[in-house]
């Protein structure tokens, strides 16, 4: 496994793919404003803003179960809006007995509770076809072709380029304790009649019960060979611990590593590029055509839900 895995891009060749980062990104930001301003219980807008991206999920050639699966990730975070259950003043639609209290949950308090649901889902999936369907590295011109401050695009890089060294220290420990791994059996499980039959049965138990195991100093004699593979569950999280810390500092020292190269080659802070291309007039059709459909629907929602 490389720590690959980790880029969500995912090259394409489609009309998603080939537009502009400079326009995906305001597309995408625009969108994402939009859907948050809809009014609560707007669900043909909902229905709408769903199908736009549902549509442009087609267009990227990613998979639209793919996305979907992916897009769940926003569901234990909209979670957080279930106060709003009990605390939006209305017709009362049910009652919670909880030890001495009750809550009672409204219909504006469920239906402001589903449309919060609903946008989540909705910005995060087209959040998810943007990452996927645009490098980083051109992310990160986008923003800076919009006036993002130069300050807060550094971060942003540096960040997702420091988060693949932590990534790869932890897989170089994953494969330092492979390399170093044990096994703790019984002698007795080795009682067979022939030397043919005791070193066949040890093959197929090493074959079967091989785990990486982490040789600690300071595991006792007790936790390492009573029978038990890897030891306790207190064992255990000291070795857990100690990987933690010990990735926390060859993180560090390669990230200081990292930056004193970058400064001998000039770094002061700022990302040097090539200037961007100007802007294709295909590529300002889509911006303003998705900018207009997307004011349309907020003007909407405002006009009959708001």
């Amino acid at each position: 496994m490389h720590i690959s895995f980790l880029d969500p891009y995912q090259p394409r060749p489609s009309l998603i793919h080939r537009l502009d980062a400079r326009v995906k990104l305001v597309l995408a930001l625009s969108f994402i404003l939009a859907t948050a301003l809809a009014p609560a219980g707007a669900w043909p807008v909902y229905v709408l803003l769903f199908a736009l991206v549902f549509a442009v999920e087609i267009l990227s050639e990613l998979g639209v179960g793919h996305v979907l699966r992916r897009a769940l990730i926003a569901v234990p975070f909209a979670l957080a809006a279930l106060p709003v259950l009990f605390t939006v003043p209305g017709p009362a639609l049910l009652t919670l007995q909880i030890g001495p209290w009750d809550l009672t949950i409204t219909g504006p308090g469920l239906e402001r509770f589903i449309s919060i649901l609903l946008k989540s889902w909705i910005s995060v999936q087209m959040a998810i076809v943007l990452a996927a369907s645009t490098a980083f590295p051109d992310l990160l011109m986008a923003m800076r072709a919009i006036r993002v401050p130069r300050l807060l695009v550094a971060i942003f890089g540096l960040m997702w380029r420091y988060l693949f060294v932590l990534a790869d220290e932890a897989l170089r420990l994953l494969r330092a304790r492979s390399a170093r791994s044990g096994l703790s059996f019984q002698p007795s499980d080795l009682k067979l009649t022939t030397e043919t039959q005791r070193t066949r049965r040890f093959s197929n138990r090493l074959r079967a019960l091989r785990v990486s195991v982490v040789r600690s100093p300071t595991a006792s004699d007790h936790d390492r060979g009573a029978g038990k593979i890897g030891g306790t569950i207190a064992w255990r999280a000291r070795v857990t611990g100690g990987m933690a810390g010990s990735l926390f500092l060859r993180s560090f020292e390669r990230s200081d590593r990292i930056y004193a190269a970058m400064a001998a080659r000039g770094y002061d802070g700022e990302v040097r590029a090539f200037p961007l291309p100007p802007i294709a007039p295909v590529s300002w059709v889509v911006l303003v055509g998705g900018l207009s459909l997307l004011g349309l629907l907020t003007f909407l929602g405002y006009l009959f839900w708001g």
